[in-house]
């Protein structure tokens, strides 16, 4: 077991053959059951068998190509075993079989988890090469340019070349009214 002399119940003695170290604040591995000493309690310092008992395993349905998960099967033998009982499910079907590409013209990418960027502009799903609306040739962005560029069928260049011509040597700035009311009552200090 553990302890000391004076006190037999505090405390084990970590179980790894090359260790054998009496910790007072014994470590269990949730994996083999073993109990452990700080410097042994980390799956990999004691080279536990069973380290990956709570890990998530996916096995992809060579017919469907649906993902079917294998918490708790260990081994070749049970991977076939589920594959065969998603089969028989009905949950099966061989026309999902066909992956989604990118949807930008002549790019034939196809698109999965880790290769996939939604435009946050039209929602459309492409690859990562095309991400950016420049590069996609985003629908709301090339609908949305001209309305800003020409607001009621006047584009920019013509509102400046307007309000350039309006100002007839003016200051830039001011109107009419502010430099009559300046010159006649002088400089002014205002208070804020």
């Amino acid at each position: 077991m553990g302890g000391t002399e004076a006190f037999p119940d505090l405390g084990r003695h970590c179980q790894l053959s090359d260790c054998h170290q009496l910790d007072f604040l014994p470590f269990q591995c949730d994996g083999c059951r073993k109990v452990f000493c700080v410097e042994h309690r980390s799956y990999k310092s004691h080279e536990c068998p069973k380290s990956d008992h709570n890990s998530r395993k996916v096995v992809v349905c060579e017919i469907c190509s649906a993902s079917v998960e294998t918490t708790g099967c260990d081994g070749e033998q049970d991977h076939k075993l589920l594959l065969q009982k998603h089969a028989k499910s009905g949950n099966c079907d061989p026309k999902n079989k066909k992956k989604p590409t990118c949807p930008v013209r002549r790019c034939k990418e196809t698109l999965t988890f880790s290769n996939t960027s939604t435009c946050k502009t039209c929602q459309i799903k492409v690859c990562l090469k095309h991400r950016f609306p420049a590069d996609h040739v985003c629908r709301k962005q090339t609908a949305a340019q001209p309305s800003l560029l020409a607001g009621n069928g006047v584009s920019w260049n013509d509102r400046f070349m307007a309000a350039f011509a309006s100002r007839k040597g003016k200051e830039c700035g001011k109107s009419e009214r502010d430099s009559k009311s300046s010159a006649s009552s002088g400089p002014s200090v205002r208070a804020y």
